[in-house]
């Protein structure tokens, strides 16, 4: 099963990385977020140009704009940069002193927070302010934290994978017990799976779980495994049949785009990064254009491969940015299955996984995230209306259940798309850890069209816990920049339980009275 990669000659087809990246419809900016802090920027490398400052003088009404010049943290193009510095031909020294600047740069303004933080502290008891800080706002301003607390400056070592245990915590046997007591019934009842999962599946059965809840595996005891055995086969099927396609100019911008992308998702976890560093320092010398900088292997090729073939059985809609952060969560998932490392904070070797069973994850992912794309195309297809209309959904749910916080909003010009576009292209992905997204998913996936329909309750949740913080911040920056950076970094299951608690009130809430959903002219 295990899939053979293209020749090296047509990897480094010539040019290929150096097209021009302009704007294509329904493609979108990158976006970061609490937990995808931006790259460091005002580091500089001899001999290369600097970035002049042209930012304008709007008025409020018009400080979106001035807001969008000024900073880097939600909308930056990235493209352009990587695409001029493809063609220059740089030392290894010249690497060498940039990354020694980025590093001492990042421990001085580590060591500057802190600083921050103490005496912050220290004066607490002499502050003359009017109100008391909100548990969840954080003085230092907020995203900080998170650039700031994100696991150090040196890549963490890689560790040894440690192997599933067949024995189950105690704490959770009797619910593993009455999840297998389910699994194993002839014909599973799904309204009771369905339930059993919405307050959180334990971790020993979870990928089974997932894989019936979506809708990839059937209900029938007997024809599970030859259907996992046969959408396996069908998967790397379609690889042989349609990856060599990859640059054919009907289709290398969409692997081209999603080949930039990839690098981009989960920062904040190891294993999503290995050999950036490696590759930088070993391969500059001899390589060509900057595309080795975003070889990291295996995890990331496995990710070009389901996006890719995603895109082409999928022209509708294509390959659009945030897709590619969907794929996560079912592949750190279904790799539970056979490793106990903790992917969020481990840098495990997957290369120690046998090439099967990465074969198993990869499939397995594609098909469970194809399942969950089917329910919510819309937000990808051209000019994504769908997500167009759960914002406006989101706009009027605000208004009923928090008008001082909307009218704040409407008071300093803040658009709910301006934030809250990512919150439901991303599915709240880039706005809280991993761990909670697959706590919310779990609960997303036992109801009917969860992330299609409950997904807009849960932002409503999200968005109303932080009210009163918003509500302090008396301009379109502070605001803008508080709810595209929110202080979710520490969250655990508990913080995910009272989200969804509220959510699923505020659906029942609005069960009968879907007029509140309705889009107005």
């Amino acid at each position: 099963m295990a899939y053979m990669s293209s020749s090296s000659s047509r990897e480094n087809k010539s040019g290929f990385w150096k097209k021009n990246a302009g704007g294509a419809p329904g493609r979108s900016k990158p976006v970061y977020g609490a937990q995808h802090p931006p790259p460091v920027t005002n580091v500089t490398t001899p001999g290369w140009p600097t970035q002049k400052d042209d930012r304008g003088k709007g008025n409020k009404r018009d400080s979106f704009r001035d807001f969008e010049n000024e900073t880097s943290d939600a909308w930056d193009d990235g493209d352009d940069d990587l695409i001029q510095m493809a063609s220059l031909r740089i030392s290894l020294r010249d690497v060498q002193t940039s990354a020694k600047a980025v590093l001492d740069n990042h421990s001085k303004k580590s060591q500057s927070f802190k600083d921050v933080k103490l005496n912050s502290s220290s004066n607490k008891s002499s502050s003359s302010q009017p109100f008391s800080p909100h548990p969840h706002h954080h003085s230092g301003g907020p995203g900080l934290a998170l650039r700031f607390g994100s696991g150090g400056n040196q890549p963490l070592k890689l560790t040894s994978i440690r192997y599933v245990s067949m024995t189950p915590p105690e704490t959770d046997a009797a619910r593993i017990d009455k999840f297998k007591a389910i699994f194993a019934e002839p014909s599973l009842d799904l309204t009771e799976l369905r339930k059993l999962c919405w307050s959180g599946i334990p971790k020993a059965v979870r990928p089974t779980a997932w894989k019936i809840l979506s809708g990839y595996l059937p209900t029938a005891a007997d024809r599970r495994q030859e259907t996992l055995e046969r959408k396996r086969k069908e998967y790397f099927g379609y690889i042989e049949q349609y990856y060599e396609t990859r640059y054919q100019d009907l289709h290398e911008e969409t692997f081209r785009q999603i080949h930039i992308d990839i690098p981009r998702m989960n920062p904040l976890i190891p294993i999503f990064q290995q050999l950036i560093v490696q590759e930088i320092l070993k391969d500059i010398p001899r390589m060509t254009t900057l595309a080795h900088l975003f070889q990291v292997k295996p995890v990331q090729e496995i990710f070009e491969r389901i996006l890719y073939i995603w895109a082409i059985r999928h022209p509708a809609s294509g390959y659009v940015q945030g897709i590619n952060d969907l794929v996560t969560p079912f592949f750190v998932v279904f790799l539970s299955e056979y490793i106990e490392n903790d992917i969020e904070v481990e840098n495990c070797d997957l290369t120690e996984l046998s090439q099967t069973t990465r074969d198993v994850i990869e499939a397995d992912s594609f098909w469970c995230m194809s399942k969950l794309l089917d329910g919510i195309q819309d937000n990808y297809t051209f000019a994504q209306p769908g997500i167009q209309m759960k914002v406006n959904a989101l706009r009027e749910l605000i208004k009923r259940i928090d008008a001082p916080l909307f009218n704040h909003l409407e008071s300093q010009a803040v658009e709910f798309l301006q934030f809250s576009f990512r919150w439901m292209n991303n599915l709240l992905m880039r706005e809280i850890p991993l761990r909670c997204t697959i706590r919310l998913w779990d609960t997303y996936q036992s109801e009917i069209n969860g992330f299609a329909d409950f997904h807009l309750y849960v932002c409503a949740a999200f968005l109303k816990r932080f009210s009163e913080d918003a509500l302090r911040e008396q301009d379109f920056q502070g605001i803008l920049m508080f709810l595209q950076n929110l202080p979710t970094l520490h969250w655990r299951d508990k913080e995910i339980s009272e989200l969804l608690a509220e959510a699923y009130k505020l659906k029942y809430m609005f069960a009968d009275a879907p007029r509140h959903l309705l889009l107005k002219s």
